[in-house]
């Protein structure tokens, strides 16, 4: 009679084969048909974190592969930041089965997961970058910011 515990490795092992045949993500990610205009969706940085999370959880090839293999095609993407690239670069290297799942081990990869999410955005303009009637016609103050203006008695009034 087959170990049970077999059994569930099939199935996981199946039902992860389904997983990436149906998701439009994962098919995307593995014909490499991302352009590299545009920034990947957060929805594969969530997938990413999710894997990482269960590869430090179960500690099984089939999870650890998973993160490694969106994370490594993300390293070359050019509209990432090297932070974000750091933290892809941990996951590739830190997923990989142990034959001791310590929690030393599984604390890095939640760490690296955490960061994922945080770490993987695109860029936004900062507050203060729109057109304001103040950027267009900044007022001149002077030398040490108006300071000398009101000591040498330049302040445009009579005195």
């Amino acid at each position: 009679m087959p170990k049970p515990l077999a059994h569930r490795r099939l199935f996981e092992a199946m039902t992860l084969a389904l997983g990436l045949l149906g998701s439009p993500l994962a098919q995307a990610q593995q014909t490499g048909s991302f352009k590299p205009t545009e920034f990947p969706p957060a929805e594969l940085f969530r997938q990413l974190q999710l894997d990482t999370l269960a590869c430090g959880r179960e500690n099984t090839a089939a999870t650890c592969n998973k993160a490694r293999g969106i994370a490594d095609p993300l390293l070359d993407h050019p509209l990432l930041p090297a932070s974000c690239k750091d933290n892809l670069w941990n996951i590739r290297e830190r997923a990989v089965v142990s034959p001791n799942n310590s929690y030393e081990r599984r604390e890095r990869l939640n760490r690296e997961a955490a960061d994922v999410t945080v770490l993987c955005k695109p860029a936004t303009k900062p507050l203060g970058s729109g057109s304001s009637q103040t950027q267009q016609n900044p007022q001149r103050q002077g030398g040490l910011g108006g300071f000398l203006k009101g000591i040498t008695g330049n302040t445009g009034e009579g005195r």
